[in-house]
């Protein structure tokens, strides 16, 4: 007879079961970790069209902040005076200057030997001397004429008194019975003549004066003409001395010791090295939005300088315009003739705009789409953009600030929508 069942059974050891319990546990919560870290990634991998590398990308973040528009030139530095002096006349030349040496202002550069010049002058001076005799025989010959004339109305005056004191003893002898009306009247006559000729002498004095005046104001006008002649020719002689208009440097002599020179032909070269500018050349799609006034900054020695753009060439040469930048305020010692330099011309200036750093991106997407990065993919979004600077692009619509987009030539995604970024 059985009493119970106390003599079969055996205690069990529980431990074994509760490390299985918690084994099973654990590798139920490993699979729903890697789940949920590897389900998106692929969900990612499958949505996307194309997987990149992203080692050899770079990236930019959009930001909000002023954007400076402006584009880098070369240039090299020029005299803003640098004339060329040509010879005044023809002649045989005499150099006083080297290139390279320091002159004065209205130092003799240059002194052109001219005969035919001289001798003109000498011709003229003669000329005026002629005519300045001229002048003073015809006031000579006015004075006397004067003189004469004033005489003989004198004369005619004591005669048309004498008449008139005939001519009251005529009438008071009359009167008195003694003379007859012949007599009286011939008496009347002599006064009436001598009143006549007293009146014709004095106008005829007053048209004299007058034609006498007109021919000494003539011979005044020829002497007048014929010194600034002489004068023109003093100016002439005086230029055959070419000097310096200003202090400075002589940059280039054109013509040696001795040789002959024709009017107009270059002999020297001078620059003024107190005020320099640069010489730039700007890329022609550039060109219309520089004008006159525009700023620069000028970089020389890792020093920049201010400056701003004085003119533009309307001429287009090899899809460059050429301008001319000056300093502004000061300007740096030691700067050469043709020294190279570089300058930055300051389009425009937008404030508080969203911006990101420029790329290839921009011109391979034609300005119309960017690549937005989101955890590993990249995603192709339509944007909209503003200005364009050498460094930064100004983005108008489709991004917002802190979005991260790919600055890299997008071509290794071959125009897929969505890429997948390895890491």
């Amino acid at each position: 007879m059985i009493r119970d069942t106390s003599s079969m059974d055996r205690p069990v050891d529980e431990a074994p079961r509760n490390r299985r319990r918690w084994l099973i546990g654990a590798a139920a919560a490993v699979v729903a970790l890697l789940g949920a870290t590897t389900i998106p990634g692929i969900v990612r991998w499958a949505a996307s069209e194309r997987a990149v590398d992203a080692s050899g990308l770079r990236f930019g973040t959009v930001t909000r902040g002023d954007l400076v528009r402006e584009v880098a030139v070369d240039g090299s530095v020029v005299a803003a005076f640098r004339p060329t002096l040509t010879s005044p006349a023809r002649g045989v030349v005499r150099v006083q200057v080297q290139a390279g040496q320091t002159v004065g202002r209205d130092q003799v550069l240059v002194r052109v030997e001219s005969p035919e010049v001289d001798s003109r002058l000498a011709q003229e001076r003669s000329a005026l001397l002629s005519a300045q005799s001229d002048l003073q025989r015809q006031r000579i010959l006015a004075r006397q004429d004067r003189l004469q004339r004033q005489q003989g109305i004198a004369l005619l005056g004591v005669q048309l008194e004498a008449a008139k004191r005939a001519m009251d003893r005529a009438e008071r002898t009359k009167q008195m019975g003694i003379l007859n009306d012949v007599d009286y009247e011939k008496a009347q006559d002599e006064v009436k003549l001598a009143a006549m000729r007293f009146e014709s002498a004095k106008q005829e004095a007053g048209l004299a004066g007058e034609t006498l005046a007109f021919e000494v104001k003539n011979r005044e006008s020829q002497v007048e003409q014929q010194r600034l002649v002489m004068i023109d020719l003093e100016r002439q002689v005086a230029a055959l001395s070419v000097k310096a208009p200003f202090a400075g440097l002589v940059s280039r002599v054109a013509v040696a010791a001795g040789d002959s020179v024709t009017e107009g032909q270059p002999l020297v070269g001078v620059v003024d090295l107190s005020r320099l500018e640069l010489e730039v050349w700007v890329p022609e799609s550039y060109a219309p939005d520089i004008k006159p006034g525009t700023p620069a900054v000028i970089t020389i020695e890792a020093r920049d300088w201010p400056g701003e753009v004085t003119s533009l060439s309307p001429e287009v040469q090899g899809s460059r315009v050429r301008g001319i930048v000056g300093f502004k305020g000061g300007m740096p010692a030691g700067l050469k003739q043709n020294q190279r330099v570089s300058a930055t011309l300051v389009l425009e200036t937008r404030h508080n705009v969203l911006k990101v750093p420029r790329g290839p991106f921009l011109e391979a997407l034609g300005e119309r789409g960017a690549y937005v990065v989101d955890d590993d993919v990249a995603e192709l979004r339509p944007i909209e953009v503003g200005s364009v600077s050498v460094s930064e692009v100004e983005i108008a619509a489709g991004l917002k600030a802190g979005d991260q987009i790919v600055l890299s030539d997008p071509s290794p995604f071959q125009g897929a929508k969505r890429v997948l970024l390895q890491r």
